[in-house]
């Protein structure tokens, strides 16, 4: 009952006493008061009526209170600042004492509702549990406390004891990163005419997260060479949030400074390694990653080598034809040498080849190579050189063919060119009048080309000649071309007939003889006795 209710109006009490005083058997009844019931918030106020048969009235309590009204056997009280539940006694002393008590109810809502800290990081797929402390409100039996994900309730409780600690598990979810968790309190006096008071806690925002058991993933980078930049990569996949994930690469005692790129639930960061020259030998790479409250390492040990390209030198780079070369390869100690053109022997770090220059060997390239053995793995450098040899001009049959024979008006290509080191300069005049060799592309052939042509190849190592014949066929001599082919035809008919008849000629003869060796032979045998 509201304050308000609990005063009772000032002829309330005279109308008691005179319904008393009229009933004298009722004047002897027990001592009323009013109201029997009330409930009010903490600290607040309320009148109590106490009447009786007599005037010998008063109210027995241990709260604050006042005389506001009396009457002839009726008193009126008002308590203040009421803190606590009470039961005030109204008593008479009329022929014997007698007493009639009221219910006080004090309500209020808790002084503290408070969600207790939740981890930093919650790994996702296990146990949250979430605790509200909740201190004070009042009546208890009316209090309720509720767990709340958002405005997702996850729990409901009644408040019991003064101090209440109410839990709840919830199993941690992906969805739960970045979701606010509260508590709320519910005093519920609607049923006494009263509202529905409710008070929060402040929120608290869970990171939930997931960091597989599994290593980061480090490039396979066993060996590297000092002075040289290499890149590195970290890897990892199935993490969540994998933007929040903190990775540190670094090189011994040294940390590099990673790019590093998400995408989706994996990352990767890269950074640039290079080892100085002191630093050679074994360094450990490690990639750790950091997400919630957990750590993954990855150490990988790299081995830092220095190996310079072996050093390939040729006595002479240019020489004459049919001069000695000398070819040399040299690599960093402990390496071994291989070079084109040297017989195979004992594996060695210096290998050499002489050689008696030709001009087969113009633009040869010999080629030097060191193998170096470094944490298993064997490494390979390669150095090349090239030779250059002068020799004399060359027109061989391959590069100028010597005669050319074509069809008038077809399309044909002359190619003639000579070799040398240097390139020769090639001259090719027609022998009677001095016209230039038609070479490269004839687009028709024309008769007028045809002749004998004197080629003449010229450098600084000397000169060579070679006779070229260019043979055009036009219509005006296929007459004579028929006639020869005619010719050829029947004198070949001719010799074929003139084989066979001496053939069988002579078969006949072989079989005429042969009979007449059987007839002698039959003649001179002696005949046999009867």
């Amino acid at each position: 009952m509201a304050p308000g209710a609990a005063r009772c109006a000032p002829a309330l009490p005279a109308l008691l006493a005179l319904l008393g005083a009229l009933l004298p058997g009722l004047g002897e009844a027990q001592v009323s008061v009013h109201p029997r019931e009330a409930i009010i918030p903490r600290g607040g106020s309320v009148e109590v009526n106490c009447s009786a048969p007599c005037s010998n009235v008063g109210l027995e309590t241990n709260l604050n209170k006042t005389e506001v009204a009396s009457g002839h056997n009726w008193k009126t009280f008002r308590l203040s600042n009421v803190q606590e539940d009470s039961s005030p006694i109204c008593f008479a002393n009329c022929h014997n004492q007698t007493s009639d008590s009221m219910n006080l109810t004090v309500y209020g809502t808790p002084s503290l509702v408070e969600l207790a800290p939740l981890p930093r990081w919650q790994p996702v797929g296990e146990n949250l549990t979430l605790s509200c402390q909740v201190v004070g409100g009042a009546p208890r039996a009316s209090l309720t406390v509720v767990l709340l994900r958002g405005e997702e309730e996850l729990s409901r409780q009644p408040a019991v004891g003064k101090a209440t600690q109410v839990n709840a598990t919830v199993l941690a979810r992906r969805e739960d990163h970045g979701a606010n968790f509260s508590c709320r309190t519910e005093l519920d006096l609607r049923p006494q005419g009263l509202g529905l008071f409710q008070n929060s806690s402040a929120p608290r925002q869970l990171r939930t997260f997931v960091l597989p058991e599994t290593n980061p993933r480090l490039s396979d980078l066993r060996v590297a060479e000092v002075e040289r930049e290499q890149l590195v990569e970290c890897t990892m996949d199935g993490l969540f949030p994998a933007s929040e994930a903190e990775v540190h690469l670094g090189l011994g005692d040294r940390r590099l400074q990673p790019t590093v790129t998400y995408k989706g639930d994996s990352f990767s960061a890269t950074a640039l390694v290079k080892a100085h020259a002191e630093e050679q030998g074994p360094q450990k790479l490690v990639c750790e990653v950091m997400l919630g409250d957990q750590t993954r390492t990855t150490r990988e040990k790299v081995t830092f080598y220095s190996f310079p390209a072996p050093n390939l030198t040729l006595s002479q780079p240019e020489v004459s034809e049919g001069t000695v070369v000398t070819v040399e390869c040299e690599a960093h100690a402990g390496a071994v040498v291989t070079l084109s053109g040297a017989a195979a022997g004992k594996p060695a770090s210096r290998a050499r080849v002489l050689l008696n220059a030709s001009s087969e060997d113009d633009e040869r390239v010999f080629s030097c190579s060191a193998d170096l053995e470094v944490a298993g793995q064997v490494l390979r450098k390669t150095r090349t050189r090239q030779l250059r040899v002068l020799y004399g001009p060359k027109l061989d049959k391959k590069d100028c063919l010597g005669n050319w024979t074509w069809q008038e008006g077809s399309t044909q290509t002359l190619r003639c060119k000579a070799s040398g080191n240097p390139t020769p300069e090639l001259n090719c005049p027609r022998k009677w009048d001095g016209a230039q060799l038609p070479i490269g592309d004839l687009k028709p052939v024309k008769r007028e080309i045809a002749g004998t042509y004197k080629c003449q190849a010229k450098s600084s190592q000397g000169e060579v000649t070679r006779d070229v014949v260019v043979i055009v066929i036009y219509h005006e001599n296929k007459l004579a071309i028929i006639i020869l082919v005619t010719v050829a035809g029947v004198l070949g008919t001719l010799g074929t007939a003139a084989y066979l008849y001496n053939r069988q000629r002579k078969i006949q003869k072989y079989r005429l003889q042969k009979a007449a060796e059987a007839a002698a032979l039959k003649l001179n045998t002696p005949a046999t006795p009867p």
